[in-house]
This record gives structure tokens, C-alpha cells and sequence, in this order.
């Protein structure tokens, strides 16, 4: 089959890059307009919240489908019905009417927006040159990293400036566009081998995974230990231990779980899990606290957190080219670690901060990613054999996506937990002098208001102590899982992409006497595999 030119790999990268940052982007750009919704739509908070909480499980159920769905009818058509289908869901998303059509609509939108990510990584590794890959996944990454800091800041600018069906309506010209070109642009992929469909595994898997991902999510409301939270974390645990199960049984499994034999592969998903739940902890709990803390709008935060995602932008491209002749084991250690510092700056949040404080603090930390994130990505895909790269990018989604859930629900759990501690413990230290202080000896000339005035604001300090001190422990935590992280980086591999500086060597023939086993030849040794575009 045809090798793809490794010349004409830019133009549907570009392409590529435009539907994953698309649907990325949408994840936290709703985040913003859930105020607003419910005010148009006259719900309760906890019911809008149904909107971001139907997306995340359907993601849950649908990613493990990507890499059949690109097996059996080709990566390059599954990727434009995608990309039509996400603008589809986006215009639905915007008609909606009440709160029920508006989650209905969100699911059918995440259907095809589960599947883009896997499709597109996918097809990545198959267009590109080995020697290139580095510098294609530094651009690629961008959409991964960038998008999810852009979401707030767009999402609060359009919320404040339009309507909030604004935010869905704009993906409609961007898919429609992203299709037309994809259609021109991307190559072909050859005919593959029509395998059964593994009905059983994705049961068991879709079941784990929606059980384990609702639980996460509603676990602060309805109680961590609550019974309803424990069967489904419960079932949800035995459902995926049947799923392993059926897959290691089933001649041609939905999500191959011997990819893991391969260390480099899992030890990339597990720093990939601990570089995601870092990035959720920051853009979630750095905006509430400035929002609460500082009394900033969501528009003001985003634009505060905003600098370190192009400090990100700027050094994912370079930190690609890098891979490309050193390999990924000293960026990853070395971003590891610097993501471990800045985390650890951030444990100095406080209502008292600067403007430059959060910048400087945020930057340090978005450096660290800029440099791990697409080495980290890069080097466990390419240790991959070429027929395992669409089941390697799965695996690689669905890990980012139950790490990012599980991480912000157990980190979340730990803040309100400490929170309340906190809040009580000091709450008991206050004696009656303190009060006094306060104002708070009766009788008072300006009656009960004006007695309680001073009260409440001893009680807001209080409160901001007690929730900067409950983010601070967060972040220490964080700030340690990275630099755990950045040791286990240490097993990655280190050097130059051998297949980019091998020495081209004659063939020599082979004595029939000595028949030699055949070995699976990985990302970084088999050429491509699409042929060029038409």
C-alpha cells in the first residue's frame, strides 16, 4: 500500500487539529453558561448541571466504540460522519426548547464528540512520518491543553456580550467547514479486516464505565458513602474486572487489554492520568477560588488563568521537536517535575493574591505540562505495534477521561471535607473578646443590623481562610502526585527515534536454514499506512 509522502502531512494535520480542538472546547465552554441556562430555562442548579454530567457519561460509553467503528468503515469516513454529527448535536443544542430536550441533545451531541479524539490521534500516526511524529503530536496536543483554558474565557465573552445558545451554534460553521476540507484532504485508509462486533465486552465496559463515571459525578451531592454510591462504584469495579475477562477470551476483543504488556504503553497512561488530573485540579479550583475569593466574574477569571494556556502553546510545538532527538523520558521528568513546582505555588492561594501572583504561578505549572504532555502521549503510542495504534489511542482517551472524572470528584470531596474541618476548628477558637472586637458587645445604638454587620464579616474572612487553606491542601497533593510522576518518567525511553538515525544498510539475504520469528513493528519502524490524498 501506498506510503503517505511525508511531505503532505501539514495541511491534514491542520485539518485534524481543527475538529479535536472543536471538541475539546465544548467540554468547558458550557461550564460557563450553566448560570445562564438556568435562568433562560427556569431549572434548578442542580438539574442544569445534567447538561455537562449526560455529556460525561456518554462519552464514557461511546469511546470504548471508537476504534472498531474506525476498523470496520475507515478512519477517514468515521471522522467526517463525526464531524457532521457533532455539528448536527451543536445546532440541536441551540434549538433546544426546555432543560430535558436541551440533555437529551447534549448526548447526541457527545456521541460523535467521544469518537473525534480517538479517530483523530489515530490517524496522526498513520499520516505522519516516524521521524516527525514529535513535532506533529506538539501541534496536535494543542487542542487537548489550549482549548480547555480557552473554554472559560470564550464561553464568559460570549455569555456576557450574546446568548448562551451562541456557544453551541458556533460549532456548526466550524464543523461544516472542518468536514469540506477533511473530504479534500485527507487521505484514504486502506481496506482492514471486518471483525465481529464484541457485543459482550462493550456491555461490560460501557456498564463500568457509566456506573463508575455517575458515581464520581454525583457522589458530593448524594453522599460518598452513601448506598446508591457504593453499589455503583461496586458494580461498576466488577463489571470492568468482566471485561477484562471477555476481552483476554474473544478472538478479536473491542478494547485489547494486552496492549498493557507493553510498559512503555501503561507507563505513558499512567503519567498521562496524573498530568490530567493536575490540569482539571487548576482549571477547576483556580476559578472558583477567584470567583468566590476575589469576587471576579467567570469572563475576569478565565482571562487571569488564560496566559498559562498559551505558555502552553508555545512550548508544545518545541517540546515535539524535542522528542524527536532525544525521546521522551528527560521532557517528561524534567516537565513532570516543573509541574510539581508550580503546583506547589499554587498552595499559597489566598484572597490577598495578585493578578501576577496567579500568573506566575499558573505559568511555572503550564510550562511543565507543555513539555510532558505530547512526549508523554508520543512515546507510549509509537511503542505500540502499527495494528494496536487505533486500540492504543482508545485506551489513551478513556484513561484521560475516567482520570480527569475520578481525580475532580476525589479532589473536590477532599476540599468541601477540609473545608468544613477547617471552618468548625476555627470557629471554635474564637472567644468572646474576639467578638467584642468584632462589635459585638450589646447593646448596639444602631440595633440588631448593625450588631451582626461585623459579625458577618469576620465570619466571610473565616470562611476564605478556610477555603484558600482547603485548595492550598489540594494543590499540595497534586503538587506531589506529579513529582511521583516525574520518577516513574524516568522508565520511559531516552534518544533519538532509532528508525529516524538508523543507518540505511544493504539487504542481505537470509539462509533458508534460518527462518527468523516474525516481530510486531511498532509506530516508530513500519511505515504508513494511508495512502496519499486524492
Amino acid at each position: 500500500m501506498e506510503a503517505a509522502q511525508p511531505a503532505r502531512w501539514g495541511l491534514p494535520l491542520a485539518v485534524l487539529i481543527v475538529g479535536m480542538f472543536m471538541s475539546v472546547l465544548d467540554v468547558t465552554i458550557v461550564n460557563v453558561a450553566v448560570p445562564s441556562i438556568q435562568r433562560d430555562l427556569g431549572s434548578t442548579l442542580d438539574d442544569v448541571l445534567w447538561i455537562a454530567t449526560a455529556y460525561t457519561l456518554t462519552l464514557g460509553v461511546v469511546v470504548p466504540l471508537s476504534s472498531w467503528l474506525g476498523d470496520r468503515f475507515g478512519l477517514r469516513n468515521i471522522y467526517l460522519l463525526t464531524l457532521l454529527g457533532f455539528s448536527a448535536g451543536s445546532a440541536l443544542c441551540g434549538l433546544a426548547w426546555n432543560l430535558d430536550s436541551l440533555i437529551a441533545f447534549r448526548v447526541l451531541q457527545a456521541i460523535p464528540g467521544g469518537i473525534l479524539p480517538v479517530i483523530t490521534l489515530t490517524i496522526v500516526y498513520l499520516i505522519v512520518p516516524r521521524e516527525k511524529i514529535g513535532a506533529a503530536m506538539g501541534m496536535y496536543g494543542l487542542g487537548i491543553v489550549f482549548a480547555p483554558a480557552v473554554g472559560p474565557v470564550l464561553g464568559g465573552y460570549l455569555i456576557e456580550h450574546t446568548d448562551w445558545r451562541l456557544i453551541f451554534y458556533i460549532n456548526v460553521p466550524i464543523g461544516l467547514l472542518g468536514a469540506v476540507a477533511a473530504y479534500f484532504v485527507l487521505p484514504r485508509d486502506g481496506r482492514r479486516q471486518r471483525v465481529p462486533f464484541d457485543l459482550p465486552g462493550f456491555l461490560a465496559v460501557a456498564f463500568g464505565l457509566f456506573a463508575i463515571l455517575l458515581a464520581s459525578e454525583e457522589g458530593q451531592d448524594w453522599g460518598w458513602t452513601s448506598y446508591p454510591v457504593l453499589i455503583l462504584y461496586t458494580a461498576g469495579a466488577l463489571s470492568l474486572a468482566l471485561f477484562v475477562v471477555i476481552e483476554l477470551a474473544v478472538k478479536h476483543p473491542l478494547l485489547d487489554v494486552r496492549v498493557f504488556r507493553h510498559w512503555q504503553f501503561t507507563n505513558s497512561l499512567i503519567l498521562l492520568s496524573l498530568l490530567t488530573v493536575g490540569l482539571m485540579s487548576m482549571l477547576f479550583f483556580v476559578p472558583v477560588f477567584l470567583q468566590q475569593g476575589q469576587g471576579l466574574t467567570a469572563l475576569e477569571a478565565g482571562v487571569r488563568i488564560l496566559p498559562q494556556a498559551l505558555v502552553v502553546g508555545l512550548l508544545m510545538p518545541i517540546a515535539g521537536r524535542l522528542y524527536d532527538k532525544i525521546g521522551p523520558r528527560w521532557l517528561a521528568s524534567i516537565g513532570l517535575t516543573l509541574c510539581g513546582y508550580g503546583t506547589y505555588l499554587l498552595c499559597n492561594i489566598n484572597p490577598d493574591m495578585t493578578e501576577g501572583d496567579v500568573i506566575l504561578w499558573t505559568c511555572v505549572r503550564a510550562a511543565g505540562m507543555g513539555l510532558a504532555m505530547m512526549p508523554i502521549m508520543s512515546g507510549g503510542i509509537a511503542s505500540l505495534p502499527m495494528d494496536k495504534v487505533n486500540q492504543g489511542s482508545a485506551w489513551n482517551n478513556v484513561s484521560r477521561q475516567v482520570a480527569g472524572a475520578l481525580g475532580l470528584a476525589g479532589l473536590s470531596a477532599m476540599a468541601s471535607s477540609q473545608q468544613a474541618q477547617i471552618l468548625s476548628d476555627r470557629s471554635a477558637l474564637l472567644h468572646a473578646d474576639t467578638l467584642a472586637g468584632y462589635g459585638m458587645q450589646p447593646p448596639h445604638p444602631g440595633g440588631p443590623a448593625e450588631l451582626l454587620r461585623p459579625f458577618y464579616g469576620l465570619f466571610r474572612n473565616t470562611q476564605l481562610a478556610a477555603l484558600a487553606d482547603s485548595y492550598s491542601n489540594i494543590f499540595l497533593v497534586t503538587a506531589l502526585l506529579s513529582v511521583l510522576g516525574g520518577l516513574l518518567a524516568l522508565g520511559l525511553r531516552s534518544g533519538p527515534n532509532p528508525a529516524a538515525t538508523a543507518p540505511a544498510e544493504p539487504a542481505r539475504p537470509k539462509p533458508e536454514a534460518e527462518p527468523e520469528a516474525a516481530e510486531p513493528q511498532t509506530t516508530e519502524s513500519r511505515p504508513r499506512e494511508m495512502a496519499g490524498a486524492h
